[in-house]
């Protein structure tokens, strides 16, 4: 166990040097170039949702998914640990998992320059460590496998592959930063992640994959992110956008190098890691606070037809699937979110966007690209359940959370960009994201044109093969 620490802390060393040269050399500016016309019919989707779940790799979710990139001979990298040997993929039906460190660090060790097997000794270093403070409920030892190895069959996820199958599957998306949560949930409102000199001046904030996580508001200043984000544009457009929170405790550990640590509460009025928008200066100047609202609103919206136009929703630890939360409880949670959507009057005009912050820890054997002169994240799971979705499509096309955005600016807002040159509030960012070259705007995986698929209601607590 102390040899699995003192390699763990030594790589450490070496990612963090790492990773502050990514930051250093990997964002780059990029020539400014038109905005691409927006696919005839994106019109007919009024309502987009994004769910964002917690910690979960392509590979520990669909990675036996007939068709997709994903677990085969091929992709059984040795991950070896010190006393363990090579440690493989494998399967897992635990209901609650463990999982690995994931910051910015953690993924320089995880890929490891590419090798990809360096998963499961940032798993056991950061088991000892946590042993060591008795912070897990249970240790690693000679005869546990490493969950961070591990993936999930079909029976496992029944309603998670019904999606895949009835609607679309998209193997090639990847996280916008290689970092973890708050930096990701930066990136799906605003594009970047940052640190800023100045809580009022947008051209003082540098790219930040390890930002502040302190838990401020314009009531106590102090973490205000004064960059702009898509909401000052669909404020602006006048479109209207919505921002659920679960009330309940956070999903993860102010310490993303942690496994464990101490519960905070999180609602709608909290502003923090997974609820950053109150902490943005452009939502407190336009008044749009009011829109962040407790995740009954939802249910309420979608029963009346009167959802936003731009929708996002985040959950609270216990319905996240963020280790050691159930997965079937996070599950049931999506499902009833979904099924609230195509119950109600909208379902006809809206496109619901799955997804997963990070990676969690969890292996993955795809090499994230780098775009743009931007090193990318691992992959997570992502789907896109739609009347107008290609019904059983594998998409391959390589995405980022980028991509929500652009789909949003081309739906709702006639392909204006979230662009300082453009967008009438200029800010520092070294580039615009969602412009980068080899990014898909996701109409890959919709047809405008064919009949509209019907809802596909699920029951939230499917009989599956997970177990405690």
């Amino acid at each position: 166990m102390q040899s699995i620490a003192c390699e763990g802390a030594l790589r450490r060393v070496v990612a963090a040097a790492t990773a502050l040269f990514l930051l250093a050399t990997g964002f780059v500016a990029l020539a400014p170039y038109a905005a691409a016309v927006p696919q005839p019919g994106i019109q007919k989707i009024k309502h987009v949702i994004i769910i964002m779940q917690e910690n979960r790799s392509f590979d520990n979710y669909f990675g036996t998914y007939p068709g997709a990139n994903g677990i085969s001979s091929r992709s059984m990298i040795c991950n070896p640990v010190p006393n363990l040997g090579c440690v493989y993929p494998s399967v897992d039906h635990h209901d609650a998992q463990v999982g690995g460190p994931h910051d910015s660090f953690d993924f320089v060790n995880d890929l490891n320059g590419g090798a990809m097997n360096g998963f499961a000794l940032s798993q056991a270093y950061s088991l000892s460590a946590d042993c060591k403070h008795n912070k897990v409920p249970s240790c690693l030892n000679q005869s546990q496998p490493l969950d961070a190895m591990t993936y999930h069959s079909a029976s496992d996820l029944p309603n998670y592959f019904a999606y895949a199958q009835h609607f679309v599957l998209q193997d090639a998306m990847f996280e916008s930063l290689p970092s973890w949560s708050l930096p990701s949930h930066l990136a799906i409102v605003s594009g970047w992640s940052a640190s800023c000199a100045s809580l009022l001046d947008p051209s003082s904030c540098t790219t930040n994959l390890q930002p502040s996580t302190g838990s401020h508001s314009f009531d106590n200043p102090g973490n205000i992110y004064p960059w702009t984000d898509i909401t000052y544009l669909l404020h602006s457009h006048g479109v209207s956008w919505n921002y659920f929170v679960q009330s309940g405790s956070q999903p993860d550990c102010v310490d993303a190098a942690l496994l464990s640590c101490s519960t905070v509460t999180q609602n709608s009025s909290t502003p923090g890691i997974w609820n950053p928008l109150p902490e943005f200066l452009d939502v407190f100047t336009d008044h749009q606070r009011r829109n962040i609202q407790p995740l009954d609103s939802y249910f309420t919206d979608a029963a009346a037809g009167s959802l936003a136009s731009v929708t996002w929703v985040t959950p609270s630890k216990a319905s996240s699937e963020h280790p050691f939360a159930k997965i079937s409880d996070g599950v049931a949670y999506t499902t009833k979110l979904i099924n609230a959507a195509m119950m109600g009057p909208d379902w006809s005009s809206t496109a619901i966007f799955l997804t997963w912050d990070d990676w969690g820890g969890f292996y993955d054997h795809v090499v994230p690209p780098v775009i743009g002169g931007v090193q990318v994240g691992f992959r997570v799971p992502a789907l896109v359940i739609s009347p107008y979705a290609r019904s059983g499509l594998v998409d391959h096309t390589t995405y980022t959370f980028d991509s929500y955005l652009k789909f949003i600016e081309d739906d709702f807002l006639g392909g204006a960009r979230l662009d300082p040159a453009t967008d009438g509030r200029p800010d520092s960012r070294p580039l615009t994201y969602e412009a980068r070259r080899g990014i898909g705007d996701l109409t890959n995986a919709f047809d405008f044109n064919q009949s509209p698929l019907a809802p596909l209601l699920l029951k939230p607590r499917a009989s599956s093969t997970l177990s405690n």
